[in-house]
């Protein structure tokens, strides 16, 4: 009963962050990428506080391996370098503390980088594939000096001599 009591424990408290963070992407303006650096902000300023240990503690996985969590173990390495090795604790605590975090996550990402292929993602209205070089062609008869193709479609002309 006390596993189960744990995992139900870290399953609330996990999917309550989950939970916020959808919902201020859904709400508002902010970016995934920001919300998620909150996370990190957050986790690190609960930390320092003292705040986000007692939760750790008490839901276990569901509040260390969220971004939060990450945050707080950058805050406690700092905690602690600061306590061994005076301010420049400040500069180390963070590394030491994340290490075994960071070098899975660059590891992984390597590992991914060399099986997948990467593609070029496309996003609604974005100017991609613009064609760095306008078409010129200087014709009286046309009309049309200057074209500047966007995905092979004409997205502008400007008339003859407007160029000159």
């Amino acid at each position: 009963m006390n596993v189960l009591s744990a995992l139900l424990r870290a399953f609330v408290v996990g999917g309550l962050l989950c939970l916020v963070g959808q919902a201020l992407i859904d709400a508002t303006a902010l970016t995934p990428a920001r919300i998620l650096t909150s996370y990190v902000v957050a986790g690190v300023a609960l930390g320092a506080l003292g705040l986000y240990q007692p939760l750790v503690d008490w839901a276990g996985a569901g509040a260390a391996v969220p971004l939060t969590g990450f945050g707080n173990a950058i805050a406690r390495g700092v905690q602690k370098a600061v306590a061994e090795k005076g301010l420049l604790g400040i500069f180390a605590g963070p590394f030491t503390a994340a290490a075994a975090g960071l070098g899975a996550a660059v590891l992984f990402a390597l590992a991914i980088s060399l099986i997948a292929k990467p593609k070029e993602k496309r996003r609604k209205g974005a100017l991609q594939n613009v064609n760095p070089s306008p078409s010129f062609r200087a014709s009286p008869q046309t009309g049309v000096g200057i074209r500047l193709l966007f995905k092979g479609k004409r997205i502008a002309t400007a008339p003859y001599g407007a160029s000159q």
